[in-house]
């Protein structure tokens, strides 16, 4: 009898198996929500923000990733965040100067130094430099933009009558700088008298004429002309004192 092949092995479904299958749902070990509003979440920016200008205290921590908008105010009414060692009030404003807690640990804010505003007006004659007249003239303060947290300040206070370029800023020390004597910024001045200077008067304004409170003078005079018996001059004068040109003027018999 011819050899008989042997029975081939019946076939079998083979299980397929992944190396990159967990047989188990894998779980975090730390849930949602486990974290408060005290510590700052680790997903938020790595920059600081830097604040310009105060804002609202939840509005802040928010942003600096201590916790939700709702969550803060939830903190601010359970008492447990304080400004200044005092509790805190859902819609209060902090700045710079505020130290902020929450549960008692310190909270460090980033403020960026106020922004210098700075403004060019043509003050008109017939308005006073001052936020307020006992007789009601208008006041140059009535024509200015609103500000927001700030407020505008005179680079020197030209009188009434007066007309001309008027400088207006929001940095104290950026006025005082310009207006304090030692720093002997220059003023330029267009004056009309009645008839003409004299070599010896213009003299006198050069090298300087004693008024009420001390001597003042002129660093230049240019001659600008004029029509019938009025004349022009334009003269520069070290600091600002208050009517300064006019009085040394008057010292000189002119108007």
């Amino acid at each position: 009898m011819p050899p008989q092949r042997p029975p081939r092995p019946s076939s079998r479904s083979r299980a397929r198996s992944s190396p990159h299958r967990h047989p188990h749902p894998l779980t975090s070990p730390h849930p949602r929500g486990t974290q408060g509003a005290m510590h700052r979440n680790p997903t938020r920016r790595s920059t600081e923000p830097v604040f310009t200008e105060p804002q609202r205290l939840h509005k802040v921590l928010a942003q600096c990733g201590y916790g939700s908008l709702r969550g803060l105010e939830e903190l601010i009414i359970a008492g447990r965040i304080t400004v200044n060692r005092q509790p805190a009030e859902v819609g209060q404003k902090v700045g710079p100067n505020d130290q902020i807690r929450i549960n008692g640990e310190l909270v460090r804010l980033r403020f960026a130094p106020p922004r210098t505003r700075v403004l060019l007006y043509h003050k008109p004659s017939g308005e006073i430099v001052s936020r307020a007249d006992p007789e009601g003239r208008p006041t140059v303060f009535d024509k200015l933009p609103r500000l927001g947290g700030a407020k505008w300040i005179a680079v020197g206070r030209p009188e009434f009558n007066s007309e001309g370029l008027l400088l207006f800023t929001t940095s104290g020390e950026l006025a005082n700088r310009l207006m304090h004597p030692r720093y002997e910024v220059e003023r330029e001045y267009a004056v009309r008298i009645v008839g003409t200077l004299t070599p010896e008067q213009e003299r006198a304004l050069l090298e300087g004429i004693a008024l009420d409170d001390g001597m003042g003078r002129v660093t230049s005079i240019a001659d600008g002309g004029g029509e019938g018996t009025n004349h022009w001059y334009k003269l520069t004068v070290p600091e600002g004192r208050n009517r300064e040109v006019r009085r040394l003027f008057e010292a000189l018999g002119l108007t």
